[in-house]
């Protein structure tokens, strides 16, 4: 369990900066240094490794697997799994940070997730993280959270500044075709292709409609990421638009109605100004 003063740590608010809220408005995504420890960056890693390590069913060899199924092991909700992890998910340090860069009065979780990339696992294929929410807004934002230092062979996230400015590609899902069309979509207009290693305690925000992706793991070490999509505390549910967004309306929004503030037991708020 979490000691006091890493509590403290994960609770104690961080203070961006007004040029950094305009540089995510403008890009729909930053990188912010020093966030976390180092020591709250192994315990975090410590925790939820063990639990992905529990929790996975992905066994199959990786020539076997779909283009999906290669860029990372993927479990949701720990949260829900983890007195542990649902300590370190619900720190109100991180989603103070995403309240004031959405520019809200508060922000409900709408699930968190690892994201582990084997050794040698594949390429994240571009795509919209949008595509998948039946969600009002686009108030939401992603935290990325390295548990290691995560140089370019690791396969760091990348993303296509300013690119939730584009409408078309927004139909497509994680996919052989959504890493060629997008491609071809986002070189055409010009979005800078930004792709950064991350330091310990280093994190990442970006919004819903951002277009990024992440490169393949060229070594032999686990990728350890793990995420908390947060929106709008105000958030509605909206009629889906897709099969994908029924799924989550589903899973992730269980009980909501079309139209209401969506506040079931699994989207709690995780702060509020």
């Amino acid at each position: 369990m979490l000691t006091k003063n890493m509590q403290d740590i994960l609770d104690e608010p961080f203070q961006i900066t007004p040029d950094q809220i305009s540089l995510f408005r403008k890009n729909a995504f930053i990188k912010i240094k020093n966030v976390l420890s180092p020591e709250v960056v192994h315990y975090m890693n410590e925790t939820i490794s063990a639990e992905v390590k529990r929790l996975n069913t992905q066994h199959l060899p990786m020539e076997q697997r779909d283009t999906y199924g290669k860029a990372f092991l993927q479990i949701f909700n720990l949260w829900t799994k983890s007195e542990a992890v649902k300590e370190i998910v619900f720190g109100k340090r991180l989603a103070k940070i995403a309240s004031d860069l959405l520019g809200v009065d508060g922000v409900r979780m709408y699930h968190d997730q690892a994201l582990f990339k084997e050794p040698s696992g594949g390429h994240t294929p571009w795509h919209a993280d949008q595509y998948y929410w039946p969600l009002s807004s686009d108030k939401t934002v992603t935290v990325w959270i390295p548990l290691q230092k995560t140089g370019l062979e690791l396969g760091p996230l990348e993303f296509s500044a300013g690119s939730h400015q584009l409408t078309e590609g927004r139909n497509l899902k994680i996919s052989d075709e959504s890493e060629k069309e997008l491609q071809k979509k986002l070189t055409l207009r010009d979005f800078q292709q930004v792709v950064q290693p991350f330091d310990i305690g280093e994190v990442s925000f970006h919004s819903g409609w951002i277009f990024h992706r992440a490169g393949p793991n060229k070594t032999d070490a686990m990728r350890r990421v793990m995420t908390v999509i947060y929106m709008d505390k105000d958030m509605r549910l909206k009629e889906p638009i897709n099969d994908n967004q029924i799924a989550d309306w589903e899973t992730w929004c269980p009980g909501v109605k079309i139209g209401d503030v969506i506040d079931s037991p699994l989207n709690p708020i995780l702060y509020s100004k």
